[in-house]
């Protein structure tokens, strides 16, 4: 009689990890295999446990329960160069490199050799210029790493940590600040390396990706694994389900824009950053009554600095800003509000709110002396209150405590904080950057629908984000920024992907190869 086959040992396996700051439960008894050579996804909403799990995996957390097991052995790490040392490696989102160094200098950071002779400098040249080309990593090894592309700088972490021997990578939203053919390269790089035999576990919170490049998806919510599912097997649509718990309309649902007047216009806008360096060109747009229009671009171009100049956070050093047919060029922030102007900025926490204030008072900075919050220099708390609950209920804040400092709230629920305030004093103009940066899918559903009602109430709308699929959602027009100029124009039915990727990439008109 035959024995039954066994089933192969998987590269990576966790088992009843468990992991507490404090009353916070990150991590409840967390188990999942990543079978080797292959790639695996780990989604779930912001809070859900995925980075802390990433982060023991890696050595940079201890788990207060559990196991690790690498290849069937148990092991136990206290240091990420223990994690290296049995063959896992990490690219972080945000990238471990020193910028004023040549690809080769980082390199050699990665050795833990200084190698200053010219022997051994000739010696690591060899090493690292063989393994690129063995992985299909080519990098230019004498460039600054500062001045080279996302991308490229992106290819260096991975060779970094496949130079140091690792099979079980993990990359953590790899494609954040890619374009969309970056992105395209990234993900047949990491079927090169499945079919080398390395294993990959992808954390990301974009759904398409995990369809295309995952053999199989592990789900966490609230801290625990509620699914484990062949790619091949599941959707979009029940994967975001069992991140949430509920239903989640993943396509956003609106009928066709009908533009009226010019609300915003800006003509041969020039803008410098705090050292003195052009972030804005020379750029033309408009934004009409009952249209969003979008700015799309890779984090970096310009679409920072051009916020803060039209909300009145920076000052330009040229051109012309136009709300309602008005030039504002020399108003401060308050003016601006008092025509219309609201502002939705990209990061909630340094620019539009205070994290150790209250629900109640962030609900109320820059519309205080609204007449409903108080009168004569004083505010009416109970009325501030009783206003931000009805707001709170009305754009599904959780939990429903106005008192509770904003630093507490989810990313989702400061997100949603920020917007209702924004929303709740009435502009015609809205300017939004990044709206759903770091934000549950649920939540994301939540803020794009209010963004079209704001548009079909015959608002104007200038939305700034990194992601293409929010762009293509919810823009009426699309405008598309590199290094601080306009590449182009399209509409919504114009507008493909690929043009926006050749665009975003510096490649003007969209066409080209």
């Amino acid at each position: 009689m035959n024995a039954a086959p066994t089933e192969p040992v998987p590269a990576l396996a966790l088992r009843g990890i468990d992991k507490r700051f404090g009353p916070v439960h990150a991590n409840r008894a967390v188990s999942f295999a990543v079978r080797a050579g292959s790639i695996h996804g780990l989604i779930g909403e912001n809070g859900a446990g995925k980075s802390t799990l990433m982060n023991i995996v890696y050595g940079l957390q201890q788990p207060d329960a559990g196991t690790i097991f690498v290849q069937g052995r148990a092991v136990r790490f206290s240091h990420p160069h223990e994690a290296l040392g049995v063959g896992i490696g990490m690219v972080h989102q945000h990238f471990m490199l020193v910028d004023t160094f040549t690809v080769l200098e980082n390199l050699l950071l990665a050795d833990g050799d200084a190698a200053h002779s010219t022997a051994g400098r000739a010696a690591a040249r060899e090493k690292w210029g063989r393994l690129a080309q063995d992985y299909g990593l080519e990098v230019p090894l004498d460039a600054v790493v500062g001045e080279l592309p996302v991308g490229v700088q992106q290819r260096l972490e991975i060779l970094k940590a496949l130079g140091r021997k690792a099979e079980i990578l993990i990359l953590d939203e790899p494609t954040a600040v890619l374009t969309p053919a970056e992105a395209t390269q990234l993900f047949q790089l990491l079927g090169r390396l499945r079919a080398q035999g390395k294993s990959v576990i992808l954390v990301t919170h974009k759904l398409r990706e995990i369809m295309a490049v995952t053999d199989r998806v592990t789900v966490m919510r609230q801290g625990a694994v509620v699914a484990e599912l062949d790619t091949a097997v599941t959707s979009p649509a029940e994967l975001a389900e069992k991140m949430v718990g509920r239903s989640v309309l993943l396509r956003v649902e609106k009928d066709p824009a009908h533009p009226g007047a010019v609300l915003l216009e800006t003509e041969n806008l020039e803008v410098v950053d705090d050292r003195g360096v052009p972030r804005v060109k020379g750029i033309s747009f408009q934004v009409r009554a009952g249209e969003i229009v979008g700015i799309a671009g890779v984090a970096g171009n310009g679409q920072s600095e051009l916020l803060e100049a039209l909300a009145g956070i920076r000052t330009p050093a040229a051109g012309t800003i136009r709300i309602a047919g008005r030039d504002v060029a020399g108003d401060d922030p308050a003016q601006r509000r008092r025509l219309g102007l609201a502002h939705v900025p990209e990061d909630r926490l340094r620019i539009g709110g205070v994290a150790a204030f209250a629900a109640e008072d962030n609900l109320i900075l820059g519309q205080q002396d609204r007449p409903e919050f108080g009168r004569h220099g004083l505010l009416d708390r109970g009325a501030i209150t009783q206003s931000c609950r009805t707001v709170m209920a009305e754009y599904d804040v959780r939990p429903t405590d106005p008192r509770l400092r904003l630093g507490a709230f989810s990313g989702g629920n400061q997100q949603k904080l920020i917007m209702a305030r924004e929303i709740e004093a009435g502009p015609q103009v809205l300017l939004v950057g990044q709206p759903t940066r770091g934000v549950d899918i649920g939540a994301i559903e939540f803020i794009h629908r209010r963004l079209v009602t704001l548009r079909d109430a015959g608002k104007a709308v200038l939305l700034v984000s990194v992601e293409l699929d929010e762009i293509l959602g919810l823009a009426d027009r699309i405008l598309v920024m590199n290094g601080g100029e306009i590449m182009g124009e399209l509409t919504r039915a114009e507008a493909t992907e690929e043009k926006l990727g050749l665009l975003m990439a510096g490649v003007r008109g969209g066409d080209g190869a």
